[in-house]
C-alpha cells in the first residue's frame, strides 16, 4: 500500500504549472531516497503512466489517455445539468457557476458555466482546492463525523483552534441550507454555495457562484441564496454525480 500511495505522489508532482520533471525533481520534492524513486519511476514508465522524453526528462506517460477517457465520460454533465449551471450564471448577473465534489481532504472542481463578467476568478475542471476553505468545502463537509473534520482541519495548518471554527462554519451551512465565504482561500474572492444530495439525502456535491469580493455583497448574496438552493434541489432530482 504504502509504494501504491508513493507512487501517487510523484505523479500528483506533474500538473499545468510542471508538466515534466526530471529524476532529481522528483527525488527533491517528494523527499524520497534516490533509489524508490528510480525504481518507482520505472513501474510507472512500465505501465504506461510515465514517459521519459529524448532530453530525460519525464512527462505523463500515453497510458494515462485511457484513464483520462474514461473520468471525462463518467463526469460529463448531462444537458440538463448543463443548461441548470447557465441558467444559475445568467440570473446571477453573469458570475461564473460551478459544480465540486468532495476528494479525501480537497475538493474538485468537476464542472463550470464561465461567467460572462470581465473580472471574474478562473478556476479549470479538475483543478483541486483545500475542502477547509470556501463555501462549497462548508457544504461538502455538512454530515462529516467529527473524526473527517479533525483530519480536515489539520490539513490547514491552522492549529487546534481552527477545528471549532470550521465545525461552526459547517454547521451554520447546514442549518441554512448554504454556504457564503469571503477571502478564505484567496482575498478578494467570494462564494456561496448550496448542496446536492443523493437519493437518500447525503450531501454528494456542491453547487456554487464565485467572483470577486467586491460584487459578493450582502444584498447580493441574499439573492444568490435561493437561486442556489433551487438550482441544488434541480441537479440532485438528476442523480448524475460520478456517471450514470
Amino acid at each position: 500500500m504504502r509504494s501504491v500511495l508513493r507512487a501517487l505522489d510523484l505523479l500528483a508532482l506533474f500538473d499545468d504549472t510542471h508538466r515534466s520533471r526530471t529524476v532529481r525533481e522528483l527525488i527533491d520534492e517528494s523527499g524520497l531516497a534516490k533509489s524508490t524513486v528510480v525504481r518507482l519511476v520505472a513501474t510507472l514508465e512500465q505501465r504506461g503512466l510515465l514517459w521519459s522524453r529524448g532530453d530525460g526528462r519525464l512527462t505523463a506517460g500515453a497510458g494515462l489517455l485511457r484513464w483520462a477517457a474514461l473520468a471525462q465520460d463518467a463526469w460529463r454533465l448531462p444537458p440538463e445539468a448543463q443548461a441548470c449551471l447557465r441558467e444559475v450564471s445568467e440570473r446571477s448577473g453573469g458570475e461564473s457557476s460551478r459544480i465540486y465534489v468532495q476528494q479525501g481532504t480537497f475538493r474538485v472542481c468537476v464542472a463550470q458555466h464561465e461567467g460572462t463578467q470581465p473580472l471574474r476568478h478562473v478556476v479549470r475542471v479538475g483543478e483541486e482546492m483545500p475542502l477547509w476553505a470556501g463555501a462549497s468545502g462548508h457544504v461538502l463537509l455538512t454530515g462529516a463525523d467529527g473524526r473527517q473534520l479533525r483530519r480536515v482541519a489539520a490539513a490547514a495548518g491552522r492549529g487546534e483552534a481552527f477545528e471549532e471554527e470550521l465545525a461552526a462554519r459547517v454547521r451554520r451551512a447546514a442549518e441554512r441550507g448554504w454556504a457564503v465565504s469571503h477571502g478564505e482561500r484567496e482575498d478578494g474572492v467570494s462564494a456561496i454555495a448550496a448542496p446536492v444530495t443523493d437519493e437518500d439525502g447525503r450531501v454528494v456535491a456542491a453547487v456554487g457562484l464565485g467572483g470577486p469580493t467586491s460584487r459578493f455583497t450582502d444584498e447580493r448574496v441574499e439573492r444568490f441564496a435561493p437561486l442556489l438552493a433551487d438550482a441544488g434541489r434541480a441537479l440532485s432530482r438528476l442523480r448524475f454525480i460520478g456517471g450514470r
